[in-house]
């Protein structure tokens, strides 16, 4: 096993990683980070939650700042296509993160908002820039961007972009990218079609393939939620009111997320803090600190922010959002029942995250057990159909009232009554 100090990565980028709680590569580092530092193309297969995003933004990092470009004058030189706005946000992230102390500059622009801060950020100069294909193209097209100066491409989720849709899209972009340049290839999975489309865009690859984590530890008992998503907080509050809760790590998909259930919690007296991006280094270490000396209950954090974090007693985990990405379910999870201890693991599931569940329920092969009798059962099935194993009604749930008020009841959670026969 190596760690990143022997990869040949310059002092800002371990100093980085060091802030961030990072010692050891995961394997798709450790095989591409060298591959990339010497400016050759990548044939990368892996899944999101292996490690990739650092995998090609730590060597771009380093490459870009071996020349230095200032102010507005700069020119992109980094190009990130990714297929989603959650992806795109999550990249941009990294890279803010990793290069923190290097001085270059990253954006990201994706569709369903509105472009004026964009195009303002982009107007100021930029190093790096992350996007989604639509809104590229549109911005391209506008005369905002322009792609003549970039030193390196990467396409990222190649076959979810095939599935969306998108290749033309970036066949597109592919046509205004210079010829000479090095190029950063990610897909799950290889068929045919994109086998052909990284042939198109890379120039005597190197392959790196990596298996994605897809098994949970026997030691953590998992347990789905079905709720509104109106009625989670409250849920939430209901489940900590159990006192054998000592601290708990609840994920969020988003920073206001986080921010929006620690406030909450603080207002029911249940001590929180939150962890994410847009919190200072020493914030986020200050509620670490707090929260492995249990003065802080509940650890708020996002997926990315949550990386750096490994606490060998965490005897909870409760996803309060399922994440849209499969693999980082198991990636959240395996925050507790380390070491042979016993963990457990909450999850909120409402109607629309459904095909997140089924997402996980298959890369994970099993069947996460549902608990029905709890005190806010989920009324609204209509978004997505739900599993035939979700139809029934929920046990002794009594009868919904029709204002969609929550049919509150004492219960005693599945997962602690069977500690309790125990």
């Amino acid at each position: 096993m190596k760690y990143f100090n022997e990869l040949n990565l310059m002092p800002s980028l371990l100093k980085s990683l060091e802030e961030e709680g990072y010692q050891t590569p995961t394997p798709i580092q450790e095989e591409a980070i060298p591959i990339v530092l010497d400016g050759i193309d990548l044939l990368g297969c892996a899944q999101t939650g292996t490690g990739k995003t650092a995998a090609f933004a730590l060597p771009i990092l380093q490459l870009l700042s071996t020349n230095m470009q200032r102010g507005r004058n700069r020119k992109i030189r980094s190009l990130i296509i990714t297929p989603t706005r959650e992806l795109a946000i999550q990249i941009d992230e990294s890279f803010k993160a990793y290069g923190r102390h290097t001085g270059l500059v990253s954006t990201v622009i994706f569709g369903g908002v509105n472009q004026s801060k964009q195009t303002q950020a982009l107007q100021q100069g930029i190093d790096i820039l992350v996007a989604t294909p639509g809104r590229l193209l549109d911005l391209m097209n506008q005369g905002f961007v322009h792609l003549n100066d970039i030193e390196i491409f990467v396409l990222d989720e190649a076959d979810r972009m095939l599935d969306m849709g998108f290749i033309h899209d970036v066949k597109k972009i592919l046509l205004a990218l210079p010829k000479k340049r090095q190029s950063l290839f990610f897909s799950a999975t290889m068929p045919p079609e994109i086998t052909k489309l990284a042939a198109t865009i890379l120039h005597q690859p190197q392959k790196v393939e990596v298996t994605p984590v897809s098994s949970t530890a026997e030691t953590v008992k998992q347990f789905i939620y079905l709720v509104d998503k109106g009625n989670k907080m409250p849920l939430l509050i209901e489940l900590l009111k159990d006192k054998t809760i000592k601290t708990a790590l609840v994920f969020t998909r988003t920073k206001h997320g986080a921010d929006k259930v620690v406030r909450i919690l603080n207002k029911n007296h249940i001590k929180a803090e939150a962890i994410h991006g847009d919190k200072a280094q020493n914030a986020r270490q200050r509620a670490l600190t707090n929260f492995k000396a249990q003065t802080t209950r509940i650890l708020v954090a996002t997926d990315i922010a949550a990386r750096g974090i490994d606490i060998d007693d965490l005897a909870h985990v409760i996803n309060y959002e399922l994440p849209n990405v499969a693999e980082t379910y198991v990636h959240r999870i395996g925050r507790t029942g380390r070491a042979g201890a016993n963990g457990t693991a909450l999850s909120f599931c409402d109607a629309i995250e459904k095909e997140y569940l089924r997402d996980i329920e298959k890369l994970i092969s099993k069947k996460i057990e549902v608990v029905a009798d709890h005190a806010f059962p989920l009324m609204d099935h209509n978004p997505v159909k739900p599993p035939k194993q979700e139809q029934r009604p929920a046990r002794n749930a009594g009868t919904p009232h029709h204002s969609g008020a929550p049919n509150k009841k004492e219960f005693i959670p599945k997962w602690k009554a069977k500690m309790i026969k125990h």
